[in-house]
């Protein structure tokens, strides 16, 4: 595998995998901007919140369970479900490949949860397409340096990978253009109360409140 980011690319079968349904909400930002951390804390903010679990082909590092941080699979088990169209998206990223599983979403779309998609920046690309409706929020590092510094703190890379992860975040930032909304991660607390927020003002759009406007109104007559 390429250590360069690809193309990102999106299973026709899920196209209308999201439509009229939830809300997909898709959290991206540079390898070490925090995002994982964000949502974790929205999750257990947030009510009728779920989080799609990515698979992924590379290996899992220290206090990472399989199922609940990635599913980690082989690139054999990665491209039979890509031939069967069981990913949303799928991308090359780092010299690794990610996917967000269909029959996830729908799943907790059907259970009547919005959901969290932690993906990359192509990733969210893809998802843009299947669901203009999506909210998209990228998170930015306050700086490069501090953005380097978190990735050697955290010492779940060796330097090869530290330098992809570093090089590949000087073009992923430069998306953040593509995204309906921009969190600066410089306080946890902070920025985890931001993405929050954007969820609850998303919810009461007016064109998602549309059905249940239609009950209230339905007791005026």
């Amino acid at each position: 595998m390429s250590s360069e980011m690809s193309d990102a690319t999106l299973s026709a079968a899920c196209v209308g995998a999201t439509a009229s349904r939830g809300m997909l909400v898709v959290v991206s930002s540079p390898s070490g901007g925090g995002k994982g951390t964000l949502i974790r804390r929205v999750l257990k903010t947030v009510p009728d919140l779920g989080y799609s679990v990515s698979y992924t082909t590379r290996e899992p590092r220290e206090g990472e369970t399989s199922g609940r941080d990635y599913f980690f699979v082989s690139m054999d088990e990665f491209k039979a479900m890509e031939s069967a169209g069981e990913f949303l998206e799928w991308a090359s990223v780092h010299g690794h490949f990610y996917g967000t599983s269909c029959s996830q979403v729908e799943r907790e779309m059907n259970d009547g949860r919005d959901i969290i998609l932690e993906i990359d920046v192509q990733g969210a690309a893809s998802v843009r397409r299947i669901a203009p409706s999506s909210v998209t929020v990228f998170i930015l590092p306050p700086s490069f340096e501090i953005l380097k510094e978190r990735l050697i703190a955290r010492g779940t890379e060796d330097a090869e990978d530290l330098a992809i992860r570093l090089g590949n975040a000087r073009a992923e930032v430069e998306h953040y253009r593509e995204f309906s909304y921009v969190i600066v991660n410089d306080d946890a607390d902070r920025a985890a109360a931001q993405l929050a927020s954007i969820i609850y003002a998303e919810r009461a759009r007016r064109e998602r409140q549309e059905r249940a406007a239609e009950r209230v109104l339905a007791t005026f007559n």
